[in-house]
């Protein structure tokens, strides 16, 4: 039987701003939206190595061949009085997944959350994606159905801001 190696998870570095891109691309057309992606390399690089940083983002590996990626920043929530974590995006490529990837990626952001003080670790998920959705109830992770997510951008982001 042979042994597999668990996925090692390093913080992202100057220089995978494409290798980031690449996994951003890839989870938008996962979620079927394939033309959605805006951003660039040099905004991914601006965002993750300014001073101070927009978000963080962690890689993880399999045999020091990148397989998946998290992206996080910190929020705060004014009941808790404590910054809190947000994971703006998780993935994990298709052959790794069902390795523990995606597993070590999260227990990777809970001790940041932990080690940083923070009261909550959050994320949304899209509702159709049932398996992403089973792995996180099997971590602990709880729905909050009672919640929806509200946005402006575009037109609407313009119109309000020039009212």
């Amino acid at each position: 039987m042979t042994h597999i190696r668990p996925a090692q998870v390093r913080s992202a570095r100057a220089g995978d701003e494409a290798l980031i891109l690449r996994f951003v691309r890839e989870l938008a057309e996962y979620e079927h939206e394939p033309d959605a992606v805006a951003a660039t390399g040099a905004d991914i690089a601006a965002a993750l190595f300014a001073d101070p940083p927009a978000a963080e983002a962690v890689i993880a590996e399999l045999g020091r061949v990148p397989v998946g990626f998290a992206l996080f920043f910190h929020n705060f929530s004014t009941w808790t009085g404590r910054r809190g974590l947000y994971l703006e995006d998780l993935y994990v490529t298709p052959d790794a997944r069902g390795r523990g990837v995606g597993r070590a990626l999260l227990r990777h952001l809970a001790q940041v959350a932990v080690a940083r003080g923070c009261a909550r670790f959050e994320w949304s998920v899209l509702d159709w994606n049932a398996p992403a959705i089973g792995f996180y109830r099997k971590l602990g992770a709880v729905g909050m159905e009672e919640w929806t997510v509200q946005r402006l951008s575009g037109e609407a982001l313009a119109r309000l801001a020039g009212e």
